[in-house]
Formats: structure tokens, sequence, C-alpha cells
């Protein structure tokens, strides 16, 4: 089950931990504001390890992006490699 963040004030987190800690277990993620600023997130650990993947995912995609073989092909350098 995959919801979108709820926001929840700090004093209700602190209050409702437990019942939030069971609603995680099943998916769902909160955010926790203080004074209407978010503070901290509250996810399944899981959910945390697939955002990690795909923000290093993002980022190998990024440094890909930026550097190329300028023209030559990467099988021809492979080749010649081997030889």
């Amino acid at each position: 089950m995959k919801t979108h963040p709820v926001t929840v004030g700090a004093f209700e987190a602190k209050t409702k931990l437990g019942e939030l800690l069971e609603r995680v277990g099943q998916g769902a993620a909160f955010t926790i504001t203080k004074h209407d600023r978010p503070v901290a997130r509250l996810v399944g650990f899981e959910a945390d390890r697939t955002a990690q993947r795909a923000a290093a995912t993002a980022e190998l995609r990024a440094l890909r992006a930026r550097y190329t073989l300028g023209g030559l092909d990467a099988r021809a350098l492979r080749a010649e490699g081997r030889a």
C-alpha cells in the first residue's frame, strides 16, 4: 500500500508514535512538522531504500550525460584494448 506523505505536527507525532509506526509498517509515509515547517520524514525502511536507489540512479544518469567519448565507438575501443 503506497500513499502520499501525510503532514503531522511534532506534538501529534509524539503522542501517537505507536499508531504512526503501525501505519508506516503498512506502507504509509508522514512528514513531521514543527511550527508548520517540515523537519523529518517517517517512512518504512524499504521505502527509504527505494528512494535512495532512485536518487543514486538519477545521479549516475546525470554523470553519464556529462561525459562522452567524443564520437568514439565504445565497442571499437574495447576491441582495441583486447587486441
